[in-house]
């Protein structure tokens, strides 16, 4: 009887390469394919042997050691990149943007961690996950068409090089997001300087949101003051400069209110422009979930249209 094998030559814990490997040799067990995983230790080094008996109804279509090594390849795939992927990032960000301190680099690399795991769902990162899952098996593949024996630790460092570069690119746009998200908490702190400064003229301002990303600005009697609240800003500024958003969040740091409540806030199209507000009035945006102001501005918008 005759028995084919490959070794995989480990650093970390065994057991959890082992499963890896059992759960995707779990399919070969559905084919009737034989197969048995064991450790062994040689010579202080630690490797995972998967023998495979050369037998069975697939002989014929394609050899059981084919599979073998298809499987292990997609199994040690999913291994590096939940063992290894944050070591590279690590590394990587050490290597090429060695300029940050320990802070902006933790900052940066659990950004990146976010976009490889898609905590966003995005559709473009989801192909990206499944293209770097694919040029990791792509490798190990290549790899086993030569040899039956591999350390990992050496296969991650030197054979994965298309690899490392699609980490780079998502470190460089992590790290041109981080510099995005310093450059706002940057200006969340400046506006909220210049809110202090300022007297409040108000204890509360009403912000009423429309369908066409008008608003209107009620004061604590909800007395519309919105015109002469645009007014102070039109006369400085040329109409290519301003825009509604830029008005808006002006307007309330003019105004200092002690307190604000937005109306209709489901319609901000803009959800940075919402989260400015709250984030420079930090306390003191009140969300509303339903009024008699709310309903006088939907039946007006209604009249428009």
């Amino acid at each position: 009887m005759q028995y084919q094998y490959l070794s995989i030559g480990v650093n970390d814990s065994a057991e959890n390469v082992i499963q890896h490997i059992d759960n995707e040799l779990q399919q070969l067990k559905e084919k009737r394919i034989n197969y048995s995983i064991k450790v062994v230790d040689i010579e202080g080094a630690t490797s995972v042997l998967c023998n495979l008996e050369e037998e069975g109804r697939f002989s014929k279509k394609a050899s059981q050691y084919e599979l073998l090594k298809y499987h292990i390849s997609n199994a040690l795939a999913d291994y590096i990149i939940q063992q290894y992927e944050e070591r590279l990032l690590t590394r990587i960000i050490n290597s090429n943007y060695g300029y940050f301190n320990s802070t902006d680099k933790r900052e940066i690399l659990e950004i990146c961690k976010k976009i490889i795991r898609n905590d966003d769902k995005v559709f473009f990162n989801t192909l990206f996950q499944i293209r770097r899952r694919n040029l990791i098996v792509k490798k190990l593949l290549e790899y086993f068409e030569s040899s039956n024996s591999i350390i990992l630790d050496g296969f991650v460092n030197f054979r994965l090089k298309d690899y490392n570069k699609e980490l780079e690119e998502i470190i460089d746009n992590g790290v041109d997001d981080f510099l995005i998200e310093r450059e706002y908490k940057e200006f969340i702190r400046l506006l909220k300087y210049f809110v202090e400064i300022q007297d409040s003229k108000f204890n509360v301002v009403h912000v009423v949101m429309e369908y066409d990303d008008n608003y209107m600005l009620l004061d604590d009697k909800k007395h519309e003051i919105t015109n002469e609240c645009i007014q102070e800003f039109v006369t400085e500024l040329s109409e290519a400069d301003i825009s509604h958003d830029d008005l808006l969040v002006s307007s309330l740091i003019t105004l200092a209110p002690r307190n604000i409540i937005v109306h209709n806030w489901e319609r901000f199209k803009n959800k940075k422009l919402l989260d400015t507000i709250k984030n420079v009035f930090s306390g003191k945006v009140v969300l509303c979930s339903g009024c008699d102001i709310c309903s006088i501005a939907m039946v007006k918008t209604d009249i428009k249209e």
